[in-house]
């Protein structure tokens, strides 16, 4: 069984940068795609990023493109979110999640999620 545990996040200023780590337990995890997905207070969790069990494939939503940047280290069984020129508008609660199939990460069917970290953006 895959557990994942968040780290890193924070209260920024608009424009600043956080790093976040998700580090995953379980005998399979490098044959597992990864995401990262977000939840603001009132709204729906909503998918922010993913990454093949490769590292080779990367997926974003429109509204980081560009901003953040999704990598995988799987000496550490890590999975990174740098988040660069942060908005309010990014702020919310991050989870991790873990999946073998691409598919189930980006369409936010994961099979194991983290319990999340918040990420705060002062304007």
């Amino acid at each position: 069984q895959v557990q994942l545990v968040e780290s890193g996040g924070g209260l920024v200023q608009a424009g600043g940068s956080l790093r976040l780590s998700c580090a995953a337990s379980g005998r399979t995890f490098s044959n597992y795609a990864m995401g990262w997905f977000r939840q603001a207070p009132g709204k729906e969790r909503e998918f922010v990023a993913a990454i093949s069990w490769s590292g080779g494939s990367t997926y974003y939503a429109d509204s980081v493109k560009g901003r953040f940047t999704i990598s995988r280290e799987a000496a550490k069984n890590t999975v990174y979110l740098q988040m660069n020129s942060l908005k309010p508008e990014d702020t919310a609660v991050y989870s991790c999640a873990a999946d073998p199939h691409e598919w189930r990460i980006t369409s936010g069917r994961s099979g194991y999620w983290g319990q999340g970290t918040q990420v705060t953006v002062s304007s």
